[in-house]
């Protein structure tokens, strides 16, 4: 099932949970001063994995802030969040303001181009709590965004615009996973915001 579309109100999911999509809500001019600073102010580290025991060095580059040093296990690594930076500060006060949720924390992606994505998986880590609420901010190169039913197996999917905000909440973690599906025709970068809240 392919759910294209920018009214907020919509699910995008069919059941099971909820998805809203605020179409391009960042003017162009916007984006692209976000996407710079960003890409110059925030601390990029390589993503790691491990794999059987044995650490992997991936090409995409993340970071993560938040209201503490939540300690935060992502990509079987755990890591401390480092203090707002006042890019951050603007774009989470942003993302409330469309969402009228509230966030503490935030882990940014950063792809150099459609080679690097994102394998099947939920945002449910324990520190999330039992019904995450994730925003997401999209800078940069347009990507397709699917998730798939756990029992199911139906699929939605959605294009992630440049200046776009995507809100999970509900029961989507619970029984929906997503995807940032690698695209060999896409060569610009982009960069992924995805605000949190780390629970005590």
């Amino acid at each position: 099932m392919k759910l294209f579309g920018n009214d907020p109100s919509l699910n995008i999911l069919p059941y099971d949970g909820t998805v809203n999509y605020y179409s391009s809500v960042i003017d162009l001019k916007e984006s692209e001063e976000y996407f710079d600073l960003l890409l110059q102010t925030s601390s990029w580290q390589h993503d790691k994995l491990i794999l059987f025991g044995k650490e992997h060095i991936m090409t995409r580059k993340v970071a993560w802030y938040g209201d503490d040093q939540f300690k935060y296990t992502y990509g079987s690594i755990q890591r401390a969040a480092l203090p707002w930076i006042p890019i951050l500060e603007e774009l989470k006060s942003r993302i409330e303001t469309i969402t009228g949720e509230q966030f503490n924390s935030c882990l940014l992606n950063l792809y150099h181009n459609g080679s690097e994505g994102m394998g099947w998986h939920a945002d449910n880590e324990p520190e999330l709590g039992e019904n995450p609420v994730i925003g997401s901010i999209s800078f940069g190169a347009e990507r397709k965004f699917v998730f798939k039913h756990r029992q199911s197996k139906c699929k939605a999917s959605i294009i992630l615009e440049n200046g776009s905000v995507l809100l999970m909440k509900g029961k989507t973690q619970k029984f929906w996973l997503h995807t940032l599906p690698a695209s060999k025709r896409i060569i610009a970068p982009r960069i992924n915001l995805t605000f949190r809240t780390i629970k005590n």
